[in-house]
């Protein structure tokens, strides 16, 4: 269900009673369940529509039984309502099915009258089923009939408690929704393909970088994919919304002699505005010994091996505001230069030089000791979780999609040492997508079983992108970007094991969205510890287009999900631009238990840019900017509070911890504005904050303090932009 405004909070200790409490009811009723349901778990069937899909509820019992456990395919966990009649339970399908039986593996509280319903649009609905003698225990139903809503209607119970699901399975076939898509084919006019026999592979190159040099706004997108082999004298430029990535199944496999080069001449020599692009899978001799790449945020360098040093600042030693690094190796030193912050993570480096305000590597072979705040290094030895992001590789002739396997307390590349850990997973498995496909079409593939591969270009979805179905890859070419249109989601997805999102850009449509990008629906409270969800490279967009509008951009609710590497941005610039043009009140929401943020970048939101509702929670590097433009003090006042905070974590959680943490204020409009801290939290044993700073920028706006009450205010500092430290908190 879409947020309207601040969220029904998730539950401390959800987990605790999942895994406990549940077990220990299973035991104690043991003779009754075994009387009620197998002793294995669900197993889906081809024909299984319902597992893993969104389900809703008119009530729940307790935290531990939400809506979502009746169609989780285990029959440990259930769903159960308050103790009265008239209550239901309702399943979203993703798309319009035909419909054979549904089966209802009942807990002891289960229905005498019930009645099986049907809706297309979750609006109106029909009686499929309805009967006022319920047996209880594993009741089959034969239906039929067309819907992608199904929902158990309670009328009467046969007991004093509520309603009861252990599973709600909806049995049937999506085949009357069109003809099969086909999976794989080609990659469409923006993907341009090299082998080292290639011809005028620089002019081609150039070409391409002549039109995306200064388009920070267009609709242009583009990836340049090289086949394994060597490459000689090339000058790579990458421009707005390009990828250069190689396509051998480790870096080395492709060998560019020459450069990949981001610079800022298009701007003056500033690098602050060199957002959207991405370098992965090369091996890079640099000419002069030397690679630059001076980017800032939504600029990621992936799986990366330069065979010397890299420069992270543009000709000139101007400002950059960058950025990502990961899965890499840099022979040579890195030089950090002007670079502002910067995260690393899972990589081996020479050196690294300079530190500016803020420097964060976890995992990271080579990297400075910790010395935060002066030097302002925050090092972790390693990275807690971590699964590197899917990508598209050449087995001899054949295109595949690589996913490679989670690690934990992770250091170092996933090449260097072997053969990458991992699945292959052929592209005839993926619907490519291509400018012009529609919402509908992409849901059906997605319903058929296919994982998607944007290519490059500009989608308008007038529906939402249901990814229902668990291990779903979802991977974009050449910055890929959805703009929901008409005011809905522009993607969701199911409270599913190992969905991967990676490599596109949701950009806010001018009819205001609810939500952008929805991970879990609410209320989600499965185990995905094992096989996290994971978001990659993947970017969100209020404004700078054009007017966009959002309420709460991206909401994690899925329990164990990883965030690697996003930009969460309400535009500061471009066209669409205004206090209240591009409204956007909240960035990121979590309220799934043990979600770890690594490379967290969120800008400018009218409100909350990060609040945090789960448990457990961790973030490995954040980046933030409070709203320019605020008109005054009045705008942001929050309650008491003078401001609303750029991180946020809520009063009711007991655990949560963070490393290397930056807010800066540039309100310019009214540079009178005070802002009262940069990072609010609970004051609790379990609570922990490291390497904290928040900066003014040119004196335009002040923090009061770092974090709650603690840390000074930037105040005395003027116009120096001299950060505002603290170590650790509390």
């Amino acid at each position: 269900m879409p947020l309207m405004g601040p969220p029904l909070r998730a539950p401390r200790d959800r987990r605790r009673v999942r895994r406990g409490l549940v077990g220990v009811i299973v035991t104690a009723l043991a003779a009754t369940l075994l009387a009620v349901i197998p002793t294995t778990a669900a197993q889906a069937a081809p024909a299984l529509l319902s597992q893993g899909k969104p389900a809703t509820a008119s009530s729940q019992e307790n935290y531990g039984t939400p809506a979502a456990n009746a169609v989780d395919g285990d029959l440990g966990s259930r769903w159960s309502s308050a103790a009265s009649d008239t209550q239901w339970l309702r399943v979203d399908l993703g798309s319009s099915a035909e419909l054979s039986r549904v089966v209802l593996r009942w807990e002891t509280a289960y229905a005498k009258a019930y009645r099986i319903e049907l809706s297309a649009d979750g609006k109106d609905w029909s009686t499929a089923h309805s009967t006022t003698n319920g047996s209880g225990g594993t009741e089959t139903v034969t239906v039929s009939g067309t819907a992608r809503y199904v929902r158990m209607q309670g009328v009467t119970r046969a007991t004093g408690y509520g309603y009861s699901l252990w599973e709600f399975q909806v049995y049937g076939s999506t085949g009357g929704g069109g003809p099969e898509l086909p999976g794989g084919g080609d990659l469409g006019p923006n993907v341009h393909v090299f082998d080292p026999s290639t011809p005028d592979i620089q002019g081609r190159l150039d070409e391409v970088f002549k039109r995306q040099e200064s388009a920070q706004f267009g609709s242009g997108r583009h990836a340049f994919l090289f086949k394994p082999g060597t490459y000689k004298d090339l000058n790579a430029q990458i421009g707005f919304y390009t990828q250069i990535a190689g396509l051998g199944l480790k870096p080395d496999d492709t060998t560019i002699n020459g450069d990949v080069t981001v610079d800022a001449g298009w701007f003056n020599g500033n690098a602050t505005q060199n957002f959207w692009r991405a370098a992965e899978n090369l091996a890079v001799s640099p000419v002069s010994g030397t690679n630059r790449w001076a980017v800032s945020q939504a600029a990621s360098f992936r799986r990366m091996h330069v065979k010397g040093g890299l420069n992270l600042a543009p000709n000139g030693y101007g400002w950059a505001s960058g950025g990502y690094i990961a899965d890499s190796k840099i022979d040579g030193q890195v030089g950090n230069y002007s670079q502002q912050q910067w995260y690393t993570r899972d990589s081996a480096i020479g050196g690294w030089s300079n530190s500016v305000w803020n420097q964060t590597f976890s995992g990271v072979k080579g990297a400075p000791a910790n010395s935060f705040p002066e030097p302002r290094y925050t090092t972790l030895d390693t990275t807690p979780i971590s699964r590197e992001k899917p990508f598209l590789y050449l087995d001899g002739g054949e295109y595949k999609v690589f996913a490679p396997v989670k690690r934990t307390n992770a250091r170092g590349t996933t090449w260097e040492d072997g053969t990458p850990q991992g699945e292959s997973i052929p592209l005839s498995k993926f619907y490519v997508v291509k400018p012009g496909a529609t919402a509908a079409t992409i849901n059906r593939a997605l319903a058929q079983g296919l994982h998607l591969l944007f290519t490059p270009g500009v989608y308008h979805v007038d529906q939402t992108i249901n990814v229902d179905r668990a291990n779903t890859i979802v991977l974009g070419l050449g910055l890929a970007t959805i703009i929901p249109d008409n005011g809905v989601t522009a993607m969701k997805v199911a409270d599913v094991d190992g969905v991967r999102l990676a490599g596109f850009l949701i950009d806010a449509g001018p009819v205001n969205s609810p939500t952008l990008l929805e991970i879990g629906p609410q209320g989600a409270s499965s185990d995905h510890a094992a096989n996290p969800t994971t978001v990659q490279d993947v970017y969100i967009r209020i404004g700078g287009a054009g007017a966009g509008k959002a309420t709460t951009s991206m909401v994690v609710n899925s329990d164990d999900a990883i965030i690697d590497h996003t930009w969460v941005w309400r535009a500061d610039h471009g066209e669409g631009v205004g206090w209240e043009t591009n409204r956007a009140d909240y960035g990121v929401r979590v309220n799934g238990d043990d979600v770890l943020a690594t490379g967290l970048f969120v800008e400018h939101f009218n409100k909350y840019d990060v609040e945090w509702y789960g448990e457990r929670g961790r973030t490995i590097f954040y980046q933030n900017e409070k709203a320019y433009d605020a008109p005054n003090q009045a705008a942001i006042q929050n309650g008491a509070t003078k401001g609303y905070a750029a991180y946020r974590v809520d009063d009711s959680v007991s655990t949560h911890e963070a490393w290397g943490l930056g807010s800066y204020c540039n309100y310019n409009v009214d540079p009178s504005i005070r802002q009262d801290h940069g990072f609010k939290a609970p004051v609790k044993p379990g609570v922990k904050f490291h390497s904290l700073l928040v900066v003014s920028l040119g004196g335009q706006g002040h923090y009061n303090h770092v974090i709650n009450n603690t840390g000074a205010s930037t105040e005395p500092g003027g116009t120096s932009t001299v950060p505002s430290t603290v170590v650790s908190y509390p």
